[in-house]
């Protein structure tokens, strides 16, 4: 019987702190904690799956354990090391946190571990999953991991860092696992590829790197499956094919259709992506990630677009990808995502407008005159008109009638007058305008009738002058020393 396949993930897993990727702030800790010799007793490994967590628990703890150690470089076989790394080393007790998530299991790992180690230098227990501990599972362990024996180190792993207790994660030294970047996941695979005499294009490879997510792991398992798929040679047209992916290209086309506005493309494109059975949730992901990018250059370099109508339509993308992944019609949800996108994209914030008008408004010429109608607060002055002695006539704008006092908002600003001039044939008197402040009082007969005999002795076009200036009434007769008053209401 042949022996069995062991996948890429499982071969390719590293053997020395040398071979982990994109972890080099961890790896630098650890090593600098084992050379000066300052080895805490319980270590909380945070991150994404797939980016190195289990694998490092067992470095560290192979560097400790093995014969001539505590080293952070170890031969690549040994019987302690080989059995750590194979996970059958007695000293290493690797546990499920999901399946072993009992307050009983935590007991029985309590009263274990104040035992000597059979082999090694130090009882090592590695809990993977640890947030899937129950609360009185966490509280048994407390003490222990407060308090534990010189011999036993904790080392706990989870990608779920908020669900452990913060009575936990405050005894813990926290590491933080971070996503591998595509560059890196890429650059790993070619060497895997190589390894393994396998024709991968350089497309392909991206692609694959971006499908990862951040997860070294998961790279390699996809790498796997299209090696089981294609063969010898891998295309970038087999990678979108086997896992219903766009092209990038098509995503960017797909991108400016939305920016440019353009519905009925846009709807076509949708439609012809769906029957080509692609996958949209993943298309959704790939477009926000474009609107990303966009947005981060419109930022560096305002010339590439407006940010403003980026930020919005990467909302609306964000927002949409809980309705699109669990709708109960993916292509529906999808096509009113994008749309809404393109609407919101079209849209001009107030804030932003007013910012606008304003920068425009700098590179007006300067008016001085106008200035001068906003910005006064003197009432508007009419040239006194020619005076005669004898009679005084006021002249006032009539009260409007109304319920109850208004206050006006904004002040109306009226346009420059002319001087006004009477005409040459007015009797001696001095005429003035303004606005009256009060109604007007009660005026007996024979009051009315001197008013309007004097008024009478005016000429005609001056009272048809007053008339169209002011549409105003003589209603008041008064005794100025030697001169009367005439006013008009």
């Amino acid at each position: 019987m042949s022996e069995a396949y062991q996948v890429i993930a499982r071969r390719w897993r590293p053997k020395q702190f040398t071979e982990l990727v994109g972890q080099e702030h961890i790896v630098r800790t650890l090593s600098n904690a084992i050379e000066i010799g300052r080895i805490a007793h319980a270590y909380l490994f945070v991150g994404p799956r797939g980016t190195g967590k289990t694998t490092t628990a067992r470095l560290f703890a192979k560097s400790l354990n093995w014969e001539e150690g505590p080293s952070i470089e170890t031969p690549d076989s040994t019987e302690i090391c080989d059995s750590i790394m194979r996970g059958e080393c007695l000293d290493v007790i690797e546990i499920d946190g999901a399946s072993n998530n009992g307050v009983e299991q935590v007991r029985a790992l309590r009263d274990e571990c104040i035992y000597a180690p059979v082999q090694c230098r130090y009882k090592i227990y590695i809990i993977d999953e640890v947030h899937m501990l129950s609360t009185a599972a966490f509280n048994a362990l407390l003490k222990t991991l407060e308090e534990p024996p010189p011999h036993v180190k904790f080392i706990f792993a989870t990608t779920e860092s908020h669900k452990v207790l913060p009575t936990i994660t405050s005894r813990c030294q926290r590491f933080e696992f971070r996503s591998i970047p595509d560059e890196i996941i890429a650059e790993k695979l070619t060497v895997i590829a190589k390894a393994e005499d396998i024709q991968v294009s350089e497309d392909a490879l991206r692609i694959i790197a971006r499908i990862a997510d951040g997860g070294m792991r998961d790279a390699q398992s996809t790498l796997d499956q299209l090696i089981a798929f294609c063969g010898k040679t891998i295309t970038k047209e087999d990678v979108l094919d086997v896992y219903g992916l766009v092209d990038p290209e098509q995503v960017d086309q797909l991108a400016e259709i939305m920016l440019a506005g353009d519905y009925a493309s846009l709807l076509e494109s949708i439609s012809i992506i769906s029957d080509e059975g692609r996958d949209l949730y993943r298309l959704l992901r790939d477009l926000r990630d474009n609107f990303r990018k966009r947005l981060v250059e419109s930022v560096r370099d305002p010339k590439v677009g407006s940010s403003d109508a980026l930020s919005r339509m990467l909302d609306v993308l964000q927002s949409g990808e809980v309705h699109v992944q669990g709708g109960l019609s993916q292509l529906v949800n999808f096509e009113a995502t994008l749309l809404k996108a393109v609407e919101q994209g079209r849209v001009r914030a107030i804030d932003t407008l007013i910012r606008e008008i304003s920068e425009m408004s700098k590179t007006l010429p300067p008016s001085e005159e106008v200035k001068k109608k906003l910005t006064s607060s003197e009432p508007r002055k009419v040239a006194p008109l020619k005076a005669y002695g004898g009679t005084r006539i006021i002249v006032e704008a009539p009260p409007v009638e109304v319920s109850e006092p208004t206050v006006s908002e904004e002040p109306a600003i009226e346009p420059e007058e002319e001087p006004t001039t009477l005409p040459e044939d007015v009797p001696s008197m001095d005429v003035q305008v303004g606005t009256l402040a009060a109604p007007a009082p009660v005026i007996s007969q024979n009051m009315q009738k001197e008013i309007d005999q004097r008024a009478a002795e005016l000429p005609q076009d001056f009272l048809d002058f007053l008339d169209e200036k002011f549409r105003a009434r003589f209603s008041e007769l008064k005794e100025m020393k030697s001169e009367f008053r005439i006013k008009k209401m």
